[in-house]
């Protein structure tokens, strides 16, 4: 039994890589791909014995999970862009921003010409591109600091991204730079400030293949993970200290803001990345004791893959 568990854990290990790195080659069926990297923690947890560095790479598993999840609706766009919606977050933020794009109202008051770069275009720029390593900074501070309350923590934080990829896969959603682009704001002009930054500085050749390998699902817009989970993240910190949690209310704020003015977000993508963390949050109590049943399943096949 013990090299049977084994030998399934480390199966699915690999799987979880080889999976999503060999799909567009043998087509592998979306259902199938999200499958095997889903069964890459399962498997790491089997495997290895509880410490902090396993924690820690139980969740980074989690999160390849989600990124190549949240790109698999783009392998065929052409299918995606017939169920793509575009109008109803450009209908319901004029009608938060009195007849006029929120995104709209701030760049005119606050950017420059369009060939220009200011300070506040790197400044938020930088703000936006820091999320890609702050709610995972938050983890792991939550993991050294306060490592009881990281399993929930970790918890809640991977439900937030799945649910969010989940309703990229129901309802594909435009961003405010691209509907503009393909000229849906009618006079409501949104430029993607972002673009410029990332060419003065990475240059542009290196920018491209950034965009390209970070780009991944450009419909991706609904709700907005980039504020929900910063909001998770504080609302975390704040769980473990006050004063980490003050640093995470205060990036989440300037984030919100920045998504705004960088074209890249609508503020109804903001109120639906609160939602999703109410969701998360109040839906915790009811998941709880099936998530604990299941860690207890798992860590009883931990006990026999150890044995």
């Amino acid at each position: 039994m013990r090299t049977l568990v084994r030998a399934v854990a480390v199966t699915g290990i690999a799987a979880a890589f080889a999976t999503p790195v060999l799909r567009r080659r043998f087509k592998v069926p979306p259902t199938a791909t999200v499958a095997a990297t889903a069964a890459g923690p399962i498997g790491l947890a089997i495997l290895c014995r509880r410490t902090k560095t396993r924690d820690a790479a139980l969740f980074a598993l989690q999160m390849w999970g989600f990124m190549v999840a949240h790109e698999l609706p783009y392998d065929d766009p052409d299918r995606l862009r017939e169920r793509l919606r575009i109008q109803y977050p450009i209908q319901a933020d004029r009608m938060i921003g009195a007849g006029v794009l929120p995104n709209t109202r701030l760049q005119r008051a606050l950017a420059r010409p369009r060939l220009d770069v200011s300070s506040l275009d790197r400044l938020l720029t930088w703000t936006h591109w820091v999320w890609f390593f702050e709610p995972h900074l938050s983890l792991i501070y939550i993991l050294t600091t306060d490592n009881p309350s990281f399993a929930r923590a970790a918890r809640q934080m991977s439900a937030a991204y799945d649910l969010g990829c989940a309703t990229y896969f129901a309802v594909p959603t435009a961003p405010p730079w691209w509907a503009a682009e393909n000229g849906y704001t009618g006079d409501d002009e949104v430029e993607r400030r972002m673009i410029r930054v990332g060419e003065e500085v990475w240059g542009e050749k290196t920018w491209d293949k950034l965009y390209d390998f970070f780009g991944g699902n450009p419909w991706a817009a609904m709700p907005s993970l980039h504020f929900g989970a910063s909001v998770l993240a504080a609302t975390l910190l704040t769980e473990t200290n006050k004063g980490a949690g003050a640093v995470g209310w205060a990036y989440a704020g300037t984030l919100g803001i920045a998504l705004v003015y960088l074209g890249e977000h609508y503020v109804t993508d903001l109120l639906a990345g609160l939602l999703l963390v109410a969701v998360v949050r109040g839906g915790e109590p009811v998941v709880e004791p099936l998530a604990l049943a299941f860690s207890r399943g798992v860590q009883r096949l931990e006990e026999i893959a150890a044995s």
